[in-house]
């Protein structure tokens, strides 16, 4: 019954969705345009929304949701260009009048997670991930962003003749850690035509409809961690005959802890260093011969993520040799900082203030998770930017967070996102764009 009220609040306001979108009518032409083609385009948004919702596909195995994007982009008369990055699709809407090129982007990936959450879309898809029966859900809330920018070309395809300028529509595959963006930047996403900006969004628990963001390191780099400690094995009564590799993996991870807390200058950008796994032995009375450690480090700076990798490997090692063992350090290097561009940031907080409404602007701290959007921006300014979707009355802070089978986004937020980034859009055109690099 709990479960169900955040969607019984939804379904009352689903009515009043194209109402809520012409709540901040502009004395600008365009957008007030905006306003018009949301109101017809909304209902589309939500039913769009639940359909992937109820359809989720693992990364790389978009299909379903790749062709329902197509269909809908090939309908608007877009030029569309699909098994872009194997499975997404990209799409080109030349305006009437001449301009810069912007891009706006989505991811389409669900996870591997079970759904909790009792809603009459909800995904009762499973399927085989690493040996195992999963469920699959929109539990990072992907769906949202596909239904966004759809909505998003349908109304800026309607105002085609008006728009100064080219926007290219990018639906990314395999953004949950499989390098879709950079398979999509590989295969050309970025060129023909080249924009000069790309904005991106992403649902998460925060005040119903807020657009949060920051300059610089925003979201952080990934790295994957995995620490092999060899011991050797011997009888569970006689530890002194063998090395403990249980003890000095137990020493090594809080070791770890220090690093963050005593070694590095905290003041300078945060970090975060986690073991999320630990596996060794058997049985109660073996010592086993050796002990696998996998975590993940979370960085905003180059420089600290360097001596981070440094330090972890020091750490680890000598630890372990203390205790008359080994460790092994192996660190993958995962996704880039999030690194949002300071004068696009200036440029288009107007638009995130208007479009968000009094208040629902905010310049918020770094997040720790991490995001592939950075493939786009090595060589282009871009802005990743937060849609707040916790049911309005509700506190964000206790509502479950992305990758959580309970994770719930309020439809009511789904306006404000087809809005924002229509705005940004049009707002970015008009104004002449930033320098193509």
């Amino acid at each position: 019954m709990v479960l169900m009220r955040p969607f019984v609040a939804v379904a009352l306001l689903l009515g009043s969705l194209p109402l809520m979108a012409q709540a901040r009518p502009e004395a600008d032409p365009l957008s007030r345009e905006i306003e018009t083609r949301m109101a017809a385009v909304m209902p589309r948004v939500v039913a769009w929304r639940r359909d992937i919702h109820q359809h989720p596909e693992l990364s790389g195995m978009e299909v379903r949701t790749a062709a329902l994007v197509e269909k809908h982009l090939r309908a608007l008369g877009l030029e569309v260009q699909a098994q872009v990055g194997k499975t997404g699709v990209v799409a080109v809407l030349k305006g009437g009048r001449p301009g810069p090129v912007v891009a706006l982007r989505a991811d389409m990936d669900a996870l591997p997670v079970t759904e909790q959450v009792d809603l009459p879309f909800k995904s009762t898809v499973r399927t085989q991930y690493n040996g195992m029966d999963v469920g699959v859900m929109h539990a990072c809330g992907h769906d949202n962003h596909v239904a966004i920018l759809m909505g998003v070309a349908e109304v800026l395809a309607g105002m085609k003749a008006r728009i100064p300028g080219t926007v290219k529509f990018i639906f990314q595959p395999a953004e949950e850690g499989l390098g879709g963006a950079k398979a999509m930047v590989a295969d050309g996403v970025l060129t023909n035509p080249r924009p000069s900006a790309i904005f991106g969004l992403h649902v998460f628990p925060g005040p119903l409809g807020s657009l949060s963001t920051r300059a610089g390191g925003f979201m952080a780099a990934a790295d994957g961690l995995e620490i092999k400690v060899k011991g050797r094995q011997t009888h569970g009564s006689q530890p002194w005959s063998g090395v403990d590799p249980i003890v000095v993996s137990s020493q090594v991870i809080l070791g770890l802890q220090t690093i963050a807390s005593r070694q590095i200058d905290v003041t300078s950008a945060p970090a975060v260093i986690t073991i999320g796994s630990i596996q060794g032995g058997n049985r109660g009375n073996i010592i086993p011969d050796s002990v696998m450690m996998v975590g993940t480090i979370r960085t905003f700076d180059p420089e600290m993520r360097a001596l981070i990798h440094e330090r972890v490997k020091r750490t680890a090692e000598d630890i372990a040799r203390s205790g008359g063992a080994t460790a092994t350090v192996t660190i993958s290097t995962g996704g880039l900082i999030t690194r949002n561009d300071a004068a696009l940031l200036d440029k288009m907080t107007p638009t995130l203030q208007r479009t968000a409404g009094e208040g629902g602007f905010r310049i918020v701290n770094p997040i720790t998770g991490s995001e592939d959007f950075p493939e786009y921006t090595r060589d282009i300014p871009g802005l990743f930017y937060l849609l707040g979707g916790s049911p309005k009355g509700s506190d964000p802070r206790t509502q479950p967070a992305n990758h959580s089978p309970l994770f719930f986004v309020d439809e009511a937020a789904l306006p404000t996102g087809v809005r924002a980034m229509a705005n940004l859009a049009i707002d970015y055109l008009r104004s002449g764009g930033l320098p193509v690099p």
